[in-house]
């Protein structure tokens, strides 16, 4: 089977959000990445080669087509196609905020790289963490380079994307809500429960005004040795990475 033009140009559309948004679907690449997907979310489309068709599951797709592996290279987003491609269906979710009471969850304020995003959500499902909240001004989780990043955790780990200071405002006051800043408390210092929101900032900006003013426990991830010449930051990536550590590490102690 030939693979059209239109459908290689629908999904080089896929690289922009409005396009994605419009018909609320997203594109993985990969023979790992798809097979973690499929059953998880609704598959629309698949594409594949002979050699990966030889060794797939069943497979529960709206359309699929074998295709050569020039076809795969004029369709793929990637430098090196992968044997297969998918575009997925997603649904909006709202996640209710008294999951916090009991449940570990990250916030991410205006993070603007899809290459940590998607690494964060890859984090959060090793840890364990299974809900994310965004602000409005976070990179979209199905831009491609974020989908691929999350290595398949997006399969597990929800996104919502939502204002920070009404979900915080919302909280029960015994809701401990966590960031990290410059002044804050040596968090091997601290101890940390079981629960609760941890706040993770833009790349560049770190954690905005507005949502500083409602955290309760300003964190601090020293440096080693203390004093030293350092570093300004941390990627933020893998501040989210230390600090979901130690909140696990205390919790396999209790």
């Amino acid at each position: 089977m030939t693979l059209s033009k239109n459908k290689i140009k629908y999904i080089h559309s896929l690289e922009l959000k409005k396009n994605r948004k419009a018909d609320h679907v997203f594109l993985a690449e990969g023979p790992k990445l798809v097979g973690d997907l499929l059953g998880h979310f609704p598959c629309r489309y698949l594409a594949g080669t002979a050699e990966w068709f030889s060794s797939a599951p069943s497979i529960q797709a709206d359309e699929a087509e074998q295709i050569t592996e020039e076809e795969l290279a004029r369709a793929s987003l990637l430098k090196t196609p992968q044997q297969v491609l998918a575009v997925f269906g997603w649904e909006d979710e709202c996640a209710n905020p008294n999951i916090l009471s009991h449940s570990l969850c990250l916030a991410l304020d205006g993070v603007q790289d899809p290459g940590n995003l998607g690494t964060i959500v890859r984090l959060a499902d090793w840890f364990g963490i299974e809900h994310i909240f965004c602000s409005p001004d976070t990179v979209d989780i199905y831009n491609p380079k974020a989908i691929q990043a999350t290595m398949g955790g997006i399969a597990r780990v929800r996104l919502h994307y939502t204002s920070l200071s009404q979900l915080i405002n919302s909280l029960d006051k015994n809701v401990p809500v966590y960031g990290t800043f410059l002044d804050g408390e040596n968090m091997y210092m601290k101890p940390l429960p079981a629960n609760g929101l941890i706040v993770m900032g833009n790349e560049g900006k770190g954690i905005s005004n507005e949502i500083s003013a409602l955290i309760n426990h300003r964190l601090y991830i020293p440096n080693y040795p203390a004093g030293r010449d350092t570093s300004e930051s941390l990627n933020v990536a893998i501040a989210t990475a230390i600090v979901c550590s130690e909140f696990r590490r205390q919790a396999s102690f209790r």
